[in-house]
């Protein structure tokens, strides 16, 4: 038997390589619907069709034009456009004005742009950031410039974070009118100016807190009730209500853990019934343990995951003994484990992240020239419009001087000014996309290197919301608990964390008279292999 060709049906496939061609498809998209209407969509559609014609691709499909938040990647437009690529056999490139259009889910974006590439050959441009996804080189910076739309999200969410915690201390709600009440003011952005009141549907829902407090009747029948008399409601749902202390003029919220705040709205029960109905559903409780939503002995709880079922531990106290313990709730799984070897063995995870005082100058210096040289086009894109601003600014105070000494007269120092402002605005807005990426590098690797200092204090002598704060930065996916080996794995770290162990480990190879060559150090480490990294 001599005949190989016979058995090539048994040899694995080349993965798909990129096939030459010319079919693209555009996407466009703006955050949100304020800004649908604005010349964004059709500036991006412009930009991404001159780019077409100057690479000499032909489009074949247009997707997006709407609103899409690029947070998570569940979106309507963009997973037709992904399956329509997918689908046709004829398509080579998506484009888009730049990345972050594309997806600022960060490494989960790259993941479906790298997907693309080596699956299907298709290659995602960006018109406003020139690089070639097929190298090394390429996909590396592409992967770059996806984190950092994430980075970006995540600075701006922090920013929107403040104002609503703000807000709720003054007592104002903060989120969509909640049931049973009306908005008087529905045309008014701002919380402050919003005006809460109870409606007729509210009326319904102060029956039903009556009825569990005086008739102790059970939720369904409850649910039953309301349903009979128009209001569409589901068990699930009244026990949501009932928990709520907003009905009865407070707010409470995760973004404020241990306070409780006097609010501006009008208040649909009394505190002693809303008290008197929770008293009746603690009364209610015969387990012989009790379940913590918020509990400063627990904060690995909903972090960490189950490695049989993936499904994330709850915790729980047992009051005879006086221990609290973490489990997974999976019908059938026997994960069941006390909180003080979880934590252990999570101070054993921290600790391999300590790095010393002595090495953090060489670190950050490392870090900064590796991330730099990504960055090269950006930061002179920003001098440039320093320099542009600077003039414009210059002409703006010459016309008003002149004006001001009656060189000129008012009718062309209005012309004059409007149009140096708008150049102002309008520079100020392009400086403001490029030369964030330097500032904010090098606050981000500081506040990395300063956590990595000392991380397992920093964890041991936090609150519970800034534990979890702490763990969702270094883990962003979460860790995964193994009970037969009693182990954490996870994933993926958090990039800007994953890097410097690393680069400590080369420094004390170094001190321990090996050589080191810095260039040789990896600029970014993913950790998102097969094997996902074990402790």
């Amino acid at each position: 038997m001599n005949d190989l060709s016979l058995f090539k049906q048994f040899a694995p496939q080349a993965p798909k390589q990129f096939q030459e061609g010319n079919n693209a498809v555009i996407y466009t998209r703006v955050s949100s619907a304020d800004q649908e209407d604005n010349t964004s969509l059709a500036s991006q559609k412009k930009f991404c069709e001159v780019y077409a014609q100057k690479k000499g691709l032909n489009v074949v499909g247009y997707f997006g034009g709407t609103y899409e938040s690029a947070k998570t990647d569940d979106r309507k437009e963009f997973n037709r456009m992904l399956t329509f690529v997918k689908r046709s056999k004829n398509v080579n490139y998506v484009i888009v004005y730049s990345y972050e259009r594309f997806s600022r889910s960060g490494i989960a974006g790259a993941s479906i742009a790298d997907d693309l590439l080596k699956k299907y050959g298709v290659i995602t441009l960006a018109t406003t950031q020139e690089l070639d996804p097929t190298t090394p080189a390429g996909s590396f910076q592409q992967k770059i410039l996806f984190l950092f739309g994430q980075m970006d999200n995540e600075l701006r969410r922090d920013k929107i974070v403040t104002g609503m915690k703000e807000r709720l201390t003054e007592g104002y709600w903060v989120w969509s009118t909640p049931r049973g009440y009306d908005n008087l003011n529905p045309g008014k952005g701002k919380a402050s100016e919003r005006k809460l009141v109870v409606n007729q549907e509210g009326k319904l829902l102060k029956k039903a807190f009556e009825w569990k407090a005086y008739q102790q009747l059970p939720n369904v029948e409850i649910a039953r009730r309301l349903n009979r008399m128009g209001m569409n409601i589901s068990e699930k749902r009244m026990i949501e209500l009932f928990t709520n202390p907003f009905y009865c003029g407070l707010i409470v919220s995760k973004m404020l853990p241990g306070q409780v705040i006097e609010g501006k709205h009008e208040p649909l029960i009394s505190r002693e019934l809303f008290l008197k109905v929770h008293n009746i559903r603690q009364e209610n409780r015969s387990h012989s343990f009790v379940h913590d939503r918020d509990n400063d002995n627990l904060p690995l709880k909903v972090f960490v995951k189950c490695d049989k079922c993936r499904q994330t531990l709850t915790g729980y106290l047992v009051k005879k003994k006086g221990l609290y313990y973490y489990k997974c709730n999976t019908k059938g799984c026997k994960v069941n484990r006390s909180a003080k070897a979880m934590h252990e063995l999570f101070r054993t995870v921290l600790k391999s992240f300590r790095i010393e005082k002595e090495e953090l100058y060489i670190i950050k210096i490392q870090l900064e020239e590796q991330m730099s040289v990504f960055f090269k086009t950006q930061i002179e894109e920003a001098k440039s419009f320093k320099s542009r601003l600077t003039e414009t600014e210059r002409k703006l105070e010459a016309i008003e001087e002149r004006f001001v000494i009656g060189e000129i007269d008012r009718s062309l120092y209005d012309k004059f000014r409007s149009k140096y402002e708008k150049d102002c605005f309008e520079i100020k807005q392009e400086l403001n996309k490029t030369g964030g990426y330097k500032s904010n590098l090098g606050k981000v690797i500081d506040f990395a290197i300063k956590i990595c200092l000392n991380p397992l204090l920093l964890w041991e002598k936090s609150d519970l919301n800034s534990k979890r704060i702490f763990q969702n930065l270094l883990f962003p996916e979460g860790i995964i608990y193994n009970r037969e080996s009693d182990q954490y794995r996870t994933s993926r770290i958090n990039s800007f964390f994953s890097m410097i162990p690393q680069i400590a480990s080369d420094l004390k190879g170094h001190k321990n008279g090996d050589s080191i060559k810095f260039d040789k150090i990896p600029a970014w480490v993913e950790n998102s292999g097969i094997e996902p990294l074990t402790f």
